[in-house]
């Protein structure tokens, strides 16, 4: 028997596993690192997280993979050395943080990486329906695998996307499992690049939960400052806030099919950039807007679109609580108008479920790789609309 098969199995059978999980989001800002200690699955999960930290890319390790991000035309070459690349950095960063942390290699049992999205196109996004679903996440398992010594389980949005998903949003399945609430109905928010939420109802009212995107979170304000302004984002929202919010752009920001769409639902920066903006000011003679009023309407699209989601999802049920999680949760101004728009609803910080915001999405992989090795497909039939199935591709060191 192969040696690593072995120790899978051995791992798979443990009372709990040293889960190393890692996050790259559609902001580029670093890669998240959390160390978990989880034992159980299923919903006898138990997850631990004993430490977490944010290694910021380098400006230029950030523009190598901006230039292959949510573009339709590209050059391959690069495109194939960063998918190999970026499983080697991410491997340093590893090997670097375990060392921070007085951990050796040798005690983790898995890492789970989610690798760094640079194209999303399903269906219901492209409209091309001579293509399956389909999603692309760089930054090689193996290479991973192979830096560090360690198991690496990767790629989990593909299974999700064969088995007849969209290939996101994942946090579902670790919201659920971990998250869901005998009586209070809870609305789980994250609010990276993209805006996205996991709807729990009370587990008592037998309702099924889903999670979806609602649309833009920080993407069109982050690639705005860095085009406009020459700033990776809107520290604080300092810019925003000193800015006048106009109307007629914001109405015609918020007049795509998308919204209508019912849920659950996923897009991506492919929709929502800078060309979708300026297709907007064409149409609304915007143009010359200052560049604050500019992110002003800009913290209004993407709170807009939160608050109207939320409520569409939830306007049935009582005792309901929002919690936060993402980039956004950093943002002043945006979490403000959301408060304001929900008025009546409670809005907090993700870290009151026992879990640091910054670093959920890092966590909930590592619960993905705990299911893979530990749980079964079972365990995710509460989710709608959502295939019940064990995600991530398995790479050994040797």
């Amino acid at each position: 028997m192969n040696e690593y098969v072995e120790k899978l199995y051995t791992i798979a059978r443990q009372d709990h596993r040293l889960i190393v999980g890692l996050m790259s989001g559609t902001s580029l800002d670093g890669l998240d690192i959390a160390l978990c200690r989880l034992a159980g699955s299923g919903r006898n999960t138990v997850l631990e997280m004993l430490r977490f930290e944010t290694r910021a890319y380098s400006h230029t390790f950030r523009n190598k993979i901006r230039s292959v991000f949510s573009k339709r035309t590209i050059d391959q070459q690069l495109l194939c050395g960063l998918h190999a690349l970026i499983g080697q950095v991410h491997g340093t960063l590893v090997n670097e943080t375990l060392v921070q942390w007085g951990v050796s290699n040798a005690e983790i049992d898995l890492i789970a990486s989610h690798g760094q999205t640079v194209f999303h196109a399903p269906q219901s996004l492209t409209g091309n329906y001579d293509y399956p679903n389909s999603t692309l996440q760089i930054g090689d398992g193996d290479h991973l695998a192979v830096a560090t010594g360690i198991i690496t389980i990767s790629d989990f949005r593909q299974k999700h996307i064969a088995a007849g998903g969209e290939g996101a949003p994942l946090a579902a399945y670790g919201d659920y499992l971990l998250f869901a609430s005998e009586q209070e109905t809870r609305v789980l928010l994250n609010i990276g690049g993209i805006a996205n939420f996991t709807f729990l109802p009370a587990i008592d009212s037998g309702r099924p939960c889903f999670a979806t995107d609602v649309g833009p979170g920080n993407t069109l304000m982050d690639q705005y400052m860095q085009a406009k302004l020459g700033m990776e984002m809107d520290r604080d929202a300092r810019v925003a806030a000193t800015g006048t919010i106009s109307e007629v752009l914001l109405r015609a920001l918020l007049n795509h099919d998308f919204f209508a769409l019912p849920f659950p639902k996923t897009t991506g920066p492919e929709l929502f950039n800078l060309q979708y903006l300026a297709d907007a000011q064409q149409a609304t003679g915007t143009e010359g807007l200052a560049e604050n009023d500019v992110m002003a309407t800009l913290s209004a699209f993407s709170a807009s679109a939160i608050v109207a989601s939320i409520q569409r999802a939830t306007g049935q049920y009582e005792n309901l609580q929002v919690y936060v999680s993402g980039g956004g949760l950093h943002n002043p101004l945006l979490l403000d108008r959301i408060r304001d728009g929900l008025a009546g609803v409670r809005v907090s910080s993700f870290d009151e479920l026992g879990l640091l915001p910054d670093a959920k999405e890092a966590a909930l992989f590592a619960l993905l790789a705990n299911e893979t090795v530990a749980g079964k497909a079972a365990d995710a039939s509460a989710v709608m609309d959502a295939p019940a199935v064990c995600m991530g591709k398995i790479s050994f060191p040797k």
